[in-house]
Parts: structure tokens; sequence; C-alpha cells
């Protein structure tokens, strides 16, 4: 018995070692053949060079002037638009409810986006409009497209942005006061929008809290009464309050009211 099976292992390596030669051998013979013939391999360059004509340097710059407003674009989608007071009013609603992970972190994060691309279609339809296609047919200069870029979005950040914010980050700034809104500074502008949302996202969740917590005090009190009190509130009160979510239409209020915030804000 003990000679079969060292006949069957020796035999399994020479068939191994048989295969291992095999491959070995078609592939020097694939690496023989791809080097007799020329190829052209492609090549990357990245460096600093001196330039013939201005045009060049002026291209250049705009590429790189590009790449950091690629670089900067999902912070200039979570804090200068309406996705943070959306994401976070969001996850406060699965909390109140009670729901752990459902609905998932990334269907949260997808749903804000897509009504973040809602709420500001037409903000980006005049930035298309008054600054990216008259850009591109060089109707203006990159200054002037700029500045047409960045008016609908701050006008969009100072409807939503409370003037006590706003002139905290001015004393803190200490900057003279400014007599309008064009004399703000963006880089004060944004901050204040930001905590504005904030502070709106948290006052929006404490509503939202309010009836779950209702349901999960009057659930407990009826247990505790009950003497079940070994059964956890949250496992009794949850069917009660997915169900009172659904039958007033949880979702279309809380979507609505937000996006009507926006728009007539």
């Amino acid at each position: 018995m003990l000679k079969t099976i060292k006949r069957l292992i020796h035999s399994n390596k020479r068939r191994q070692l048989i295969v291992l030669l095999f491959t070995i051998s078609i592939y020097l013979i694939f690496l023989e053949n791809a080097f007799a013939e020329d190829f052209i391999l492609p090549s990357f360059r990245f460096g600093i060079e001196r330039g013939g004509d201005p045009g060049d340097v002026s291209v250049l710059l705009q590429i790189v002037f590009l790449l950091t407003i690629l670089t900067l674009a999902p912070a200039i989608l979570i804090l200068m638009t309406s996705f943070t007071r959306i994401a976070v009013v969001f996850s406060f609603l699965r909390q109140a409810v009670g729901t752990q992970q459902t609905p998932s972190n990334q269907i949260i994060a997808g749903l804000a986006l897509f009504l973040t691309f809602f709420i500001m279609m037409p903000i980006w339809q005049k930035i298309n409009n008054n600054a990216l296609q008259p850009y591109l047919h060089e109707e203006i200069s990159q200054e002037i497209a700029l500045k047409a870029a960045i008016n609908p979005i701050r006008n969009f950040m100072f409807k939503q942005t409370r003037e006590k914010d706003l002139s905290l980050f001015i004393k803190m700034a200490k900057i003279n006061k400014p007599k309008n809104e064009d004399d703000i500074p963006t880089s004060i502008l944004i901050p204040a929008f930001v905590i504005s949302e904030l502070k709106t996202a948290f006052i929006i969740g404490f509503v939202l809290f309010v009836p779950f917590l209702i349901i999960d005090m009057v659930v407990a009190s009826v247990l505790l009464s009950m003497g079940m009190m070994m059964l956890p509130p949250i496992m009794v009160s949850l069917p009660f309050k997915l169900m009172l979510f659904v039958l007033v239409d949880g979702w279309n209020i809380i979507v609505g009211s937000m996006v009507n915030s926006f728009v007539g804000g």
C-alpha cells in the first residue's frame, strides 16, 4: 500500500514538472516572436521646458487650473450646494426611525446627490449660459467667466445664509463692515453658509425626532406597566414608527419640504 502511494506521488510530481516545463517553453517562444518584431510603445512625459509661443503657456495654465477645479469638485459639491442639509436630515431621519443601517449610507448619499442635482440645475444652467459657453466660444475672458460662474452660486448661498453667521465670520476676519453683498468675500460666505445649513438641518432633525420619540415613550410605558421589562421597547415601537411614516407618506413630505425650502428660499 505504501509503495503504491509513493508511486502516485512521484507520478504527480512528474506531471507537474512536465506541465511547468511546457508552460515555460511556450512563454519563451512567445517572447522571442514578440521581440523579433518592431512594436510602437506609447510614452508619456511630464516636465517643464522652454516654450516658444505664449499661447502654449496659456493653454498649460488652463489645464493646470482645470485639474485644480476637478480636485476641489467634491468639496464644492458638498459645501456650496444643498447636499449638506439633505444628507444630514436623512441621517437624522434614519436614527429617529431606528432602522439602524436601513437605508444604507450609499442610498442616502445617492439620493442626496440626485436631489442636489435637481435643486441646483437652474443655477448650473445659468453658469453654462452666462460663463461656460461664452468662454468656450472665446467671447469673454477667463476672469469674466469666473465672475459670471460664481455669481449664481453666491446668490444661492446668500439666500440660505443667516446674517448672524455672516457677521460672525466678518468679525473674525477683521474686515470693514461691507455695504452690500458684493463686498463680502467668497471665503467668508462659504463657511457662513455651511454652518447655517448645519443649523437648519439640526432644526429639521429635531422636528423629525419628536413624533417618533413620543411613540417610543408610549411603548416603553405600556411595556413597563405590563411588567415586560425584559422586552426591548425598540422591537415593539419600530413597526409602529414604520407604519406611521408610511401612512403619512413621510418621504414625499420630507423631500418636498426640503426642495421647496431651497426653491422658495
